[in-house]
């Protein structure tokens, strides 16, 4: 099965707590706080690997966590780091968040990584907070939550040479005969179902890769046939072998309508490096055919027997002359996309006042201060208030015309705002 789009959701995995001790050992006369740091939490990160073909393993995992950070302990001893979770993904994997607004990256090279959500920040133990005024807190940090997202994850293969053409012409054939892909042939139409990658060396040191993909038809560019779901494919190809079946009824009306898919997909194709291939020539009786496709097509034209193996060899060092002076594809990106980042987008705060009397807060700066909070201290609540006040929260509220024992709520929590 040929998995080349799938939705998945992932977890970074939260920091530990810091923690709230002190040192009560026999001969220390002052003692002191003595909580450590919790360990940061484990981020989920994909891997590029060039063993992978599809995104088969990620259909059967939609939901991919990573650990939380342990917390921290007495003794001033902080939590371990949770590990991060390694997920392995084929070169050309492209991750997009789940509306496709945005692009987080793509995968193009083996071992590259690419962090898809990012472990939470270990809170603090009341050590960090120990101050001259406050030596002895009384308090410590939560840690962060890890980022949670829905990803659109997209596979566009990576080869160098493409080899298109209508179905049933000897696509399988050939790249079965050039490198080990063992691609299923049969003589009936949408035979290949997916598209096979195979590596085609010449001589010792020198190679490309080649793709086999799957039939395009009229009107693929619209959803006709196979063609619209594999015509992504082909976008990062260099060079492409467009394979005629001479033994067709009109080969040269074929190559036309062909090169009007691509050009109907994406202008930039029909502009590439190619090389119509004319298989099928063991079978006598063409010669018109070849004399009329070789008077109207400007393209280098090559005349090969995929099933005797006649000309083919001729045919991939010609490629590989090709794709040495074929200039490099960029990255694909979404002109509509943004670079995204992992850093908080948004205003610190917002206050919205939903009735009377009744205000609701929320924003990035916001959160991430009042996730690291313990509202079961009383000392931490305090810091919380003169955080707000520092964000400039109570100026806020007054400016909304907020009043003396007016209702402020925060996320889960409800407050009375005091003057």
């Amino acid at each position: 099965m040929f998995i080349d789009e799938v939705t998945i959701e992932v977890f970074g995995g939260r920091g530990g707590n810091g923690m709230a001790s002190y040192r009560r050992e026999k001969y220390v006369e002052y003692g002191g706080p003595w909580g450590g740091n919790g360990g940061n939490g484990g981020s989920v990160i994909f891997v590029g690997d060039e063993g992978k073909q599809n995104l088969i393993d990620l259909r059967y995992q939609r939901h991919i966590r990573a650990k939380n950070g342990v917390n921290g302990m007495s003794k001033g001893m902080h939590g371990a780091n949770a590990e991060h979770r390694y997920i392995k993904v084929p070169l050309g994997t492209i991750v997009y968040s789940e509306d496709k607004s945005f692009v987080l990256g793509e995968i193009t090279r083996q071992g590259q990584e690419l962090v898809v959500a990012k472990g939470g920040k270990g809170g603090r133990g009341n050590m960090a907070f120990a101050t001259a005024r406050n030596s002895t807190p009384s308090f410590a940090e939560n840690g962060d939550p890890g980022d949670v997202r829905k990803l659109h994850i997209e596979l566009k293969v990576l080869a160098d040479v493409g080899l298109v053409g209508y179905p049933s012409v000897g696509k399988s054939t050939i790249i079965s005969v050039v490198s080990k892909a063992r691609p299923k042939i049969a003589s009936y139409p949408f035979t290949t179902l997916q598209p096979n990658l195979g590596m085609v060396y010449i001589g010792d040191d020198d190679a490309f890769v080649l793709a086999d993909l799957p039939g395009l038809i009229e009107n693929a560019h619209q959803g006709h046939g196979l063609g619209i779901r594999f015509l992504k494919h082909i976008e990062r190809c260099r060079v492409f072998l467009h394979v005629l079946d001479i033994t067709r009824d009109d080969p040269y009306d074929d190559y036309l309508k062909i090169n009007e898919e691509l050009r109907q997909y994406d202008e930039k194709l029909v502009s590439r490096p190619q090389i119509v291939v004319i298989n099928k020539i063991d079978i006598p009786g063409n010669d018109e055919k070849i004399e009329i496709l070789k008077k109207h097509i400007d393209h280098k034209i090559v005349l090969i027997s995929a099933i005797r193996q006649e000309n083919v060899k001729e045919l991939m060092f010609l490629t590989y002359e090709m794709l040495k002076q074929a200039p490099k594809i960029e990255e694909v990106k979404d002109e509509r996309t943004k670079l995204y980042t992992f850093e908080a987008s948004g205003p610190e705060f917002e206050i919205e006042e939903v009735e009377e009397g009744f205000f609701e807060l929320t924003g990035t700066k916001l959160r991430l201060i009042f996730e690291r909070t313990d509202f079961q201290k009383d000392e931490a609540v305090k810091r919380f208030a003169r955080q707000l006040r520092s964000l400039g929260v109570d100026e806020a509220l007054r400016a909304k015309g907020a009043k003396n024992g007016d209702i402020v709520r925060i996320f889960d929590f409800e407050f009375d705002f005091i003057e």
